[in-house]
């Protein structure tokens, strides 16, 4: 009886979670969402709040499906530190934020900071497409860009951390400065992307905390074509329906009141 009751539980916590579009497993502290097929790239939105608030306080307001964390904010003015595009419109940019613009590393590395990469879908004709690309790329010929989120690094196919200003390196090669605790083992929110019509989410919770050449391996192992990280420690969360909800109370980042939010109805 007692072992009947053991394989119950498992069974409520490993198998998979199916709502029409949206697929959810969780596997050794690892949340793995997978966004399948054309109809679904219709329903999601990224959104900033005027004030921070929780994951929870944004996906019960949105109503949505889904709701997770995005992209990166300061959580001393709480001001934008990532692009965020809703409906066609700029909703956050960080060369608002006089804070940023008054620190000395910004202004020496604006352009890798403000490049960072961002998760983007566009609309081409009458199909929407994603995309991660770095966000001064331009959109393609025909399309027009619906709603994104900038965070970082790139994790695939190429992890740029030097490269978006994640990480500085003195003249010996040594770290000097790191952002994100991109090197150290923190919760993690990653969205990448498989084919043209699988968008892939994992929530790294606080039971298996990664750094970003561990996530870049697992994001291999599923064999993602493009990945980047959004806003993570202890600002990675989750909601799913009235179902699930993640928060993390570790590492860096600025808890369970957030900036922007990935939404999906």
């Amino acid at each position: 009886m007692k072992k009947f009751f053991i394989l119950i539980l498992l069974l409520l916590f490993c198998s998979p979670v199916q709502a029409g579009d949206i697929s959810i497993n969780l596997n050794g502290g690892i949340y793995h969402i997978v966004l399948k097929g054309e109809k679904i790239k219709k329903k999601i939105k990224f959104v900033t709040s005027d004030d921070l608030i929780t994951n929870k306080e944004a996906h019960t307001r949105s109503k949505a499906t889904l709701t997770v964390n995005a992209g990166f904010f300061d959580p001393k003015n709480s001001q934008t530190i990532s692009y965020i595009v809703t409906d066609r419109v700029t909703s956050a940019d960080p060369m608002f934020n006089q804070s940023l613009l008054m620190n000395p590393f910004f202004r020496q590395n604006m352009n890798k900071v403000l490049n960072r990469s961002e998760f983007r879908i566009m609309q081409c004709g009458n199909k929407f497409k994603y995309d991660i690309v770095s966000h001064k790329a331009s959109v393609p010929f025909g399309c027009l860009l619906i709603t994104s989120a900038q965070g970082g690094p790139l994790i695939l196919p190429e992890l740029h951390l030097e490269e978006e200003g994640f990480i500085v390196k003195n003249s010996q090669g040594e770290v000097v400065r790191e952002s994100a605790s991109v090197l150290h083992k923190v919760a993690r929110t990653i969205i990448g992307l498989k084919g043209t019509d699988e968008c892939h989410i994992f929530i790294i919770t606080d039971e298996n905390p990664m750094d970003m050449y561990e996530v870049q391996q697992l994001c291999k192992k599923y064999e993602l074509d493009r990945a980047m990280g959004f806003d993570g420690g202890s600002s990675t969360s989750m909601n799913y329906k009235k179902s699930i909800e993640v928060v993390s109370i570790k590492g860096d980042g600025a808890g369970r009141m957030l900036k922007s939010f990935m939404l999906v109805y």
